[in-house]
């Protein structure tokens, strides 16, 4: 491919919006949006389709030229989608890609049967609705991007992502699901984490949108100082200390808000296992529950 290959982009989610969006930037055509069904999600896909001067439409048309086909649904509809797109076209010489996280390029094994070179590739980043169109889009510069399939859809992946100014790192398939795992902990749990300090918080008498202002400054400087230093120079707190009678205070107070108890429990105790502390033994003892 001398020129940079046209792209169609399948599902018009935040994942699929943001991807169309940024391989425009880098100089991308996208030929077709293609939506799962009329209704809701032919609207998003021709919403998106308006944005990077494409069209959309309800499956795979015979005319389409594009030499990649991108999907960017859920997880459980990679495979479906691959087999109902397989007889719409001549797949010979096509690449096919899918940017789950926990699955393999297997997923599209029904392309691959029809002479597409597949393969998964996933972005370590997040993408939000209100990242999507309105708002400001998550830059996918410096973004690693997770590899594995074949050797010519792998050969081609590398030059987009060196296009939107990520990089690649080649994953084993049977590694995926850890792989993901790991994202799930440093995005959406440890989102799942700030939500559970907004409900300690209230118990201090802060209000929501006033905890999440407060805690930006040491959220950002906590992120820098793992940058800089990683996880044990970034450590710091009672436990650091081998402060017991700090946390023994902090799991009175916190059986007034169970969940949040049981996430400080299990944090706790991981950092005892992962990270300096002092008093370890005594610290072991008072996180028993």
């Amino acid at each position: 491919m001398a020129t940079k290959p046209r792209i169609v982009i399948v599902g018009a989610g935040n994942l699929g919006t943001a991807l169309a969006l940024s391989l425009q930037r880098a100089g991308y055509e996208i030929e077709r949006v293609i939506a799962r069904a009329p209704g809701t999600s032919l609207k998003k896909a021709r919403a998106l389709a308006r944005l990077v001067g494409s069209k959309a439409s309800v499956g795979l048309p015979r005319e389409v030229q594009a030499e990649i086909v991108w999907f960017c649904v859920p997880d459980g509809q990679i495979e479906p989608a691959g087999r109902d797109l397989a007889s719409k076209i001549d797949w010979e010489g096509r690449i096919a890609l899918h940017s789950s996280g926990a699955l393999t390029s297997d997923e599209l094994d029904a392309l691959r049967r029809r002479g597409a070179s597949v393969a998964s590739l996933h972005p370590m980043m997040t993408f939000v609705s209100g990242s999507r169109v309105r708002r400001p889009q998550p830059s996918l510069a410096a973004v690693p991007f997770a590899v594995e399939g074949d050797r010519a859809a792998v050969r081609v992946t590398r030059r987009i992502v060196n296009d939107l100014a990520g990089y690649v790192h080649v994953i084993r398939k049977q590694d995926k699901a850890a792989y993901h795992a790991w994202g799930a902990f440093v995005s959406p749990l440890f989102t799942a984490l700030l939500a559970s300090g907004e409900q300690v918080a209230a118990i201090a008498g802060v209000k929501r949108t006033e905890a999440r202002r407060r805690v930006i400054p040491i959220l950002l400087q906590t992120l820098a100082n793992y940058a800089s230093f990683g996880a044990p120079g970034a450590f710091s707190g009672p436990i650091v200390r081998g402060d017991v009678d700090t946390v023994q205070r902090h799991l009175r107070v916190l059986a007034k808000v169970p969940p949040a108890r049981d996430a400080y429990l299990a944090l706790a105790r991981a950092a005892l296992r992962y990270l300096p502390a002092k008093g370890k033994r005594e610290l072991s003892h008072a996180l028993r529950g």
